[in-house]
């Protein structure tokens, strides 16, 4: 085997649409996923807009026996395995067992099916709680639920890094077929938009409570007030190359060239963010200089503070303006442990049909933002790298940088 990590399936279930070229589509279309809030009652929370997976058919996607056993953003997760792995073309029964691995990114995990625990024993008593209350709101319920479907009997884990976590989850696939992994499934999937997992993401308070849903959330904008949530995500099948020729693979969206995390020095420190560092350290990796990369799909915050780091990060790095820098996330909401693997499947598509998406939103980066913003319609150009860009709270920072097959 090569030990070379290339990407030969996308499973995509998203705010933007459930398949690829359905999310694909949407992205280059410019067609906004941000809606009121349907899931619940949202009347009485400050916000009430957020990208939504609608239309999904728990019951034609997912085994009826793990609906029951499983909350939602494994019920998508699932689905998003399957669909990658039939865009791969693999059986994985055809394939050695404990060559496969599983690795997801995890920041949620099952809110909605544990708030509804929690109302039988609040409401009732113990009796009311069912056994699988023990296994649904587990960070790792998605890892272990797909590794048991699909036979994938090698080394499996979660990452909990927040937004960061599918990026760093593509990491740790590509360290698992350097290390003889014949195939990895990575990526995530987030859905936490019930009561108590809104009420959580509060907490931080960098949600935008805007009404008006195409400008509510509008990163390195001068209006810039904070991001809305989402749900959804990706999963990708990444294989050795050499295993992956060997065997017939239809087709390679793309190689992992290059990655990093880093993390934020604690509030006061003398040191600044770790984004730039981080970042630099994903070119190294990647054996790249700065003016190798063709485009850059930014965290994009949509918090003032955070923007104004990005966007300092990338200037410093790429020079003023010196490399186009997109965020389609601003169709979807953030998707925290599902964001970063819809960037990186959504960059892997924009370096297959050689095409920046727009974001969709801002009209123009605040002043003193010195980035190239693509915005209005997607911008037609040779790619040949992407660099994917994620940070989640509490100081974590990833970057991966993908080649064109």
């Amino acid at each position: 085997m090569s030990g070379t990590a290339v990407v030969t399936g996308l499973g995509i279930v998203a705010p933007t649409g459930i398949g690829i070229e359905s999310h694909w589509n949407a992205v280059l279309e410019g067609a906004s996923a941000i809606r009121p809030i349907s899931r619940f009652d949202a009347s009485g929370y400050p916000v009430r807009l957020a990208g939504e997976v609608r239309d999904f058919d728990t019951k034609a996607r997912v085994p009826s026996r793990l609906v029951a056993q499983t909350d939602r953003w494994t019920h998508l997760g699932l689905a998003a395995a399957d669909a990658a792995l039939a865009d791969a073309g693999v059986t994985p029964a055809e394939l050695p067992e404990y060559e496969m691995a599983v690795v997801t990114a995890a920041s949620s995990g099952g809110t909605e099916f544990g708030q509804h625990e929690m109302e039988n024993l609040y409401q009732h008593d113990p009796e009311w709680v069912g056994a699988y209350q023990s296994i649904a709101w587990f960070y790792a319920a998605t890892t272990g639920q797909i590794s048991i479907r699909h036979g994938m009997r090698g080394p499996c884990g979660v990452i909990c890094c927040e937004q960061a976590g599918g990026l760093d989850a593509v990491g740790q696939a590509r360290r698992l077929i350097r290390s003889g992994s014949r195939l990895v499934m990575s990526g995530g999937t987030d859905a936490s938009l019930c009561p108590y997992g809104l009420t959580a993401q509060l907490t931080n308070g960098n949600l935008a409570t805007g009404k008006d849903a195409a400008r509510a959330y509008v990163p390195f904008d001068a209006e810039a007030r904070g991001y809305l949530p989402g749900e959804g995500g990706a999963l990708l099948v990444l294989e050795d190359e050499a295993a992956a020729r060997a065997r017939g693979a239809e087709r390679i969206y793309g190689r992992i060239l290059g990655y990093a995390a880093g993390f934020d020095p604690p509030p006061g420190s003398d040191r600044g963010p770790a984004l730039a560092r981080t970042i630099t350290a994903a070119l190294t990796d990647a054996e790249l200089e700065p003016a190798a990369v063709d485009v850059v799909f930014a965290d994009a915050a949509g918090v003032p503070e955070a923007d104004r780091a990005e966007a300092g990060a990338l200037a410093e790095i790429f020079g003023p303006g010196g490399v186009p820098v997109t965020a389609p996330k601003t169709l979807t909401g953030r998707l925290y442990g599902g964001g970063a693997a819809l960037d990186t499947a959504t960059a892997l598509l924009a370096l297959r049909d050689q095409v920046i998406p727009h974001t969709v939103g801002p009209t123009e980066p605040a002043p003193g933002y010195a980035i190239d913003l693509v915005l209005g319609e997607p911008r037609h150009q040779r790619l040949d790298t992407a660099l994917v860009v994620a940070r989640g709270h509490g100081g974590f920072n990833a970057a991966v940088v993908l080649g064109r097959a």
